[in-house]
């Protein structure tokens, strides 16, 4: 039976969730460690501190969360937002290495926090969005990691710190940049091993991505099901919500049978659907619908 183990980043610390935006705000520390709690009570593998921009608090905020995090756990931590003074913050005061989360390839980014990462020694999420913002293919993801590795590798940054996103897009809107992330993930040990000989690049993304403007009833299949296709491709790790107990269950290879619904609609396996029982029928359906052998339409579960 295929598998499907994914290290997992826990979205759930995040400035957009109410309770956790306000306490940010007013800091208040026992709704962020309450909330810490309950995630490592999930066993993620990381716990993403998203701020969001925090343009006028973040140098201040980030270190005080980072903190707050760990004095309940010693889960490593990834730093989230797009304020650099944030970032520089936040390292000081982390007691493991930390993900930077993210490092855009464009150079008014990647030439004042590669440095960081270099001084720090930390990893770095490598996010292809370069100048004209996101990559349009394989080929410009392609350009733009290389871009971004070797200007890292000049600065003697090894592969093995960059944890390359390609920008997961929703499939209701562009489901071939679905597919175009797939057919990166077949070119990426080849971009690596070209920079580095024998190198190991780790890679990400934010799963959820792929099933926002859906209804709520639609998305966690959505996430799953392409989570697993990506993992066969090679991805490292998801940035996830933590509370979806299949989706922690199936990043932890606990459900095998779900993976291997998955790779055989890959394949080009076909089912008979009276032979499977329902959820089962809706992973085969799904996986079609995001391979584009089905129409995607919001009802393609009912068809």
């Amino acid at each position: 039976m295929a598998e499907t183990y994914m290290v997992t980043l826990a979205e759930n610390l995040n400035v957009i969730n109410k309770k956790i935006g306000a306490a940010f705000k007013a800091k208040d520390p026992k709704p962020v460690q309450d909330m810490v709690k309950a995630l490592v009570a999930t066993d993620p593998d990381w716990i993403d501190i998203n701020l969001g921009p925090a343009r006028k608090t973040g140098a201040e905020l980030m270190p005080w969360v980072v903190n707050l995090v760990q004095e309940i756990t010693d889960i490593p931590v990834v730093l989230d937002t797009t304020n650099i003074d944030a970032i520089a913050a936040g390292l000081k005061v982390c007691k493991k290495p930390p993900l930077i989360n993210s490092i855009m390839c464009r150079p008014e980014r990647y030439e004042v926090l590669l440095p960081l990462v270099k001084e720090y020694g930390c990893s770095y999420v490598a996010l292809m969005w370069g100048p004209t913002g996101m990559a349009r293919d394989a080929n410009e993801r392609a350009e733009l990691t290389t871009e971004l590795l070797m200007y890292a590798a000049g600065l003697g940054i090894p592969i093995a710190s960059a944890w390359v996103d390609p920008i997961i897009t929703p499939v209701n809107i562009q489901q071939d940049q679905l597919m175009n992330n797939l057919e990166f993930f077949e070119m990426l040990p080849d971009i690596i091993g070209a920079i580095e000989e024998g190198g190991v690049c780790k890679s990400t993304n934010g799963l959820s991505n792929i099933s926002n403007g859906n209804p709520d009833h639609l998305r966690p299949i959505l996430n799953q099901v392409y989570m697993c296709m990506l993992a066969r491709k090679g991805m490292y790790s998801s940035i996830v919500d933590a509370f979806d107990k299949d989706i922690m269950d199936l990043a932890k290879g606990k459900t095998p049978w779900f993976a291997e619904l998955v790779y055989g609609v890959m394949d080009g396996k076909e089912y008979d659907y009276g032979k499977l029982d329902k959820k089962e029928v809706d992973v085969v359906k799904t996986a079609k619908v995001i391979l584009g052998h089905s129409l995607f339409s919001a009802s393609w579960l009912d068809i």
